[in-house]
Formats: structure tokens, C-alpha cells, sequence
């Protein structure tokens, strides 16, 4: 038996490289756990990236937070969120219905609903109460193996912390899974991005088509597809007994977050190069206004109030994403070394599920560790059966959103003609919905 793979008689340290949602979430599941950590983020301040859109938190994602947040930061996040919608609907371009998933019971829990989240808020939420734990600035360079199995964690600033376990959150290009693992890699899915937020008033509203104020839509054109989703808060800085809700957040920025307009923002999903790779290059130092304008170019025939929803949309909101994912990773020789969210399984965003399963990893990890430092199991052994689980359900995340991109760039019409038609066909039989998208 090696060193690491013990009941550690002493308490456990946990190192936790990357301040994101994956993150800091083990790290609130372990402070409630008692377990000691530090978590160690590049960012130079908490309001460093608050830029993007609002977050989808699925049930998985919920009771995930439910499970590491302390009540009061659960009940701050349920306020604070804005409602997801009851159900996902599917149209072709000229919004007509092909199906709507079945929406979930008004009565169901927290914990069962979908909530639409602000990236700052749900951040700043994160961060309540770990601020002695956190440090900002810090850019990890490299790990190294001390003599009693311990870990050094060393940062460009010349700076190391060292413990007993050391957890890769850093992200798509995670320098923690580079080094544990030289031959992971990430895969061009040949697909891009570009979305865009308009803000909601009366005046939007009265001429936005019904089924975009429903909740999240996917558009399915014979080429492409649109995603849309609305942001509505539940709660804002005017709601009565708000302030105190808001108090653990403590910042001009919290008040900030809970006023964010509400919006419905659009993500138009193309194959990366629609001419030529000239074009993808092109593309590639398009901005603004200029992004907006291909985007109408090509939706130039769809339904006129999809049309207006991205051209009155806030030009300075319109941004173009490169999608990549990981490529399957093998399981590895466990130590005490691991990781969470996309450092192990990057996905592209097409379908949502990238940050809720990243939560999954960080409560089912805190789990994991509880079990190490209450000394019912060793902690290689813990670590092992973590990542079984974590490739296998990551992996099975990143297939459904690679599956889900592949529909949206095909150039097959075959492929988009059988997809629409299932959908119709679903649409059209309660039964067959329910058991295909019931779960």
C-alpha cells in the first residue's frame, strides 16, 4: 500500500486549483465538511470575468448545490435566480411547433427545477464566506511530489502551497490535467457560436412571438439552429426584505447583479467554416455589429420575429465562441491528483450541461473526501472510484453535446429532414415524448 493510499490520521488538505463554479463549489462542500483547503485562482479580483450569459442550472446541477451550499447561500441562489421556463420547446424557422417537452410541475421542488443564473451572481455566491480560503492572482505553473507524499503547488509568482490532495478546476486548458495527464487533448468540432442578448421591457414583449417567452426554444432550420432562452430574476434590490437576503454578498457589485435587466439572449450555431477557412478566419475577427450582421444574413427567410429578436439585439452583447471538447479520456492509474468539470470533460455549450455536471463532479468529490477524512476509506481508493464515475458520466455529457452540435452543423439535409420528424413525431405522441424525454 503506497503512502497515499491510507487513512490519513491526520486532517486532510485539499489544494483546489481554479476559482470557477466547479471549484468553489467543493470548496463550500468541504468548508461545511470541516475538511481544510485552499483554493488558488488566476483571476487578479472576484468582478475579473463577469462578462457572458446566464447559466442554465438543470435539476443535476441544482441538488448539487443543495447539497454543498450552506441553507442560507441556497435559499440566496433559488432567490436571486431567474426563472428557466417549465419546458424546452422545438420549432422550425418559421416557429412552427414540432414539439415541447413536457413541462415539470409548478409544485416540484428547488431541487427539481431549472434555474437561470447569473454568471456574477452565482460567483459571488460561491465565494460568500470562503474569503480567507481564496486566493486571487495566483497562476499555477506545475505540482511537485514531496518525499511524504504531500504536493506542492507552485505559481508563477514564485509562491507554492502545499497538502494532500490536489484538484485540477482550471478549465478548458487545464495546466493540472496537463501535467497529470501529457495525452489528454482537446478536439476541433468544427462548429461556432454566436450569440447575443436583448434586453426584455413592455415594448419587446408586446411584439417577441409567444413561444420565446415560454422559456428555452431550439430553432431547427433545414442548416444551423438558434437557441433561445429567456432571464427573468426572481428577486431584485427593490424586492421587500431583499437587502437582507442580498447582505451575505456585501458589495455594490451584488446589488448590481440582482438589478442585471432582464433579457432574452440567442445563440446561432453554425459549422465553423461556411465557405472556405479563409471565411472561418474571417469570421474569427468579426465583432459587434459586424457578427450581427452574418447572423441576419443568414436567417434572412425565417420567421420575422426571429429575425427581429437578433436584429435589435445589443450589439455590444454579440460575441463568437469556438466549441472543442476533450477527447475521451482513458481511465488513469489513480493517485492524489484529480480533477473536475472541464478540466477532465470540456464540451461545447450546445445543450447546457457543461457547468451542471461540473457541479455533480465537485458534490460527488466533496463526498469522496468526506469519506477520506472520517477515515472510512483510503484515499486512492476514494479518488479511484471518483473518477470512474466522473469519466463516465462527463464523457457522457460531452457525447450528448457533440451529438446535439453534430445535428445543428450537418450539411446532411437527409439527416435534418429524420431529425425533424422525430421531433414531430414526439410532438405528436405523448408516449413516445415522455419516453424519450421524460428523464
Amino acid at each position: 500500500m503506497s503512502p497515499a493510499d491510507r487513512v490519513l490520521a491526520k486532517p486532510l488538505r485539499v489544494l483546489i486549483v481554479g476559482g470557477g463554479i466547479g471549484g468553489l463549489c467543493l470548496a463550500q462542500a468541504l468548508k461545511r465538511a470541516g475538511i481544510s483547503f485552499a483554493v488558488c485562482e488566476r483571476d487578479h479580483a472576484p468582478d475579473a470575468r463577469l462578462q457572458g450569459y446566464r447559466l442554465n442550472i438543470e435539476p443535476i446541477g441544482a441538488a448539487a448545490l443543495h447539497e454543498c451550499l450552506p441553507p442560507e447561500l441556497w435559499s440566496l441562489f433559488v432567490a436571486t435566480a431567474g426563472d428557466a421556463g417549465a419546458s424546452m420547446g422545438i420549432y422550425d424557422e418559421h416557429l412552427r411547433l414540432l414539439m415541447r417537452e413536457d413541462p415539470r410541475p409548478a409544485s416540484a421542488a428547488a431541487t427539481d427545477r431549472a434555474h437561470a443564473v447569473s454568471r456574477a451572481t452565482l460567483r459571488r455566491l460561491l465565494l460568500a464566506g470562503l474569503e480567507a480560503e481564496v486566493s486571487f492572482g495566483k497562476e499555477f505553473v506545475r505540482f511537485e511530489r514531496l518525499p511524504d507524499n504531500k504536493l506542492k503547488a507552485i505559481f508563477a509568482d514564485g509562491d507554492f502551497i502545499t497538502g494532500d490532495v490536489l484538484v485540477g478546476a482550471d478549465g478548458v486548458n487545464s495546466r493540472v490535467c496537463r501535467q497529470l495527464l501529457p495525452d489528454a487533448r482537446l478536439i476541433d468540432t468544427g462548429g461556432i457560436g454566436i450569440g447575443g442578448k436583448l434586453p426584455l421591457n413592455a415594448d419587446v414583449e408586446a411584439w417577441l412571438p409567444s413561444p420565446l417567452l415560454l422559456g428555452k426554444n431550439m430553432i431547427l432550420p433545414e442548416r444551423d439552429f438558434l437557441f433561445t432562452a429567456m432571464f427573468r430574476r426572481r428577486m431584485s434590490s427593490s424586492t421587500p426584505d431583499s437587502s437582507h437576503a442580498l447582505a451575505p454578498l456585501s458589495s455594490d457589485l451584488a446589488k448590481a447583479d440582482a438589478d442585471e435587466a432582464d433579457y432574452i439572449m440567442w445563440a446561432y450555431v453554425a459549422r465553423k467554416s461556411i465557405d472556405s477557412s479563409a471565411d472561418s478566419s474571417a469570421m474569427a475577427r468579426l465583432h459587434g455589429e459586424a457578427l450581427r450582421s452574418r447572423v441576419e444574413q443568414s436567417v434572412s427567410h425565417w420567421h420575422a420575429g426571429l429575425r427581429r429578436l437578433i436584429a435589435e439585439s445589443d450589439a455590444s452583447s454579440v460575441q463568437l465562441f469556438d466549441f472543442r471538447a476533450a477527447a475521451r479520456i482513458r481511465p488513469w492509474q489513480s493517485t492524489n491528483v484529480t480533477l473536475v468539470g472541464d478540466a477532465a470533460h470540456a464540451m461545447p455549450p450546445v445543450g447546457g450541461i457543461g457547468g451542471n455536471i461540473a457541479l455533480c463532479d465537485a458534490a460527488k468529490l466533496s463526498r469522496a473526501l468526506k469519506d477520506v477524512a472520517e477515515g472510512k476509506t483510503p484515499l486512492v481508493a476514494a479518488l479511484s472510484s471518483y473518477e470512474a464515475d466522473m469519466l463516465k458520466r462527463g464523457f457522457a455529457a460531452v457525447g450528448q453535446s457533440r451529438l446535439y452540435l453534430q445535428l445543428a452543423i450537418s450539411p446532411s439535409r437527409m439527416l435534418r429532414a429524420v431529425a425533424r420528424a422525430f421531433f414531430r413525431a414526439c410532438g405528436a405522441a405523448p408516449s413516445l415524448r415522455r419516453a424519450v424525454f421524460g428523464s
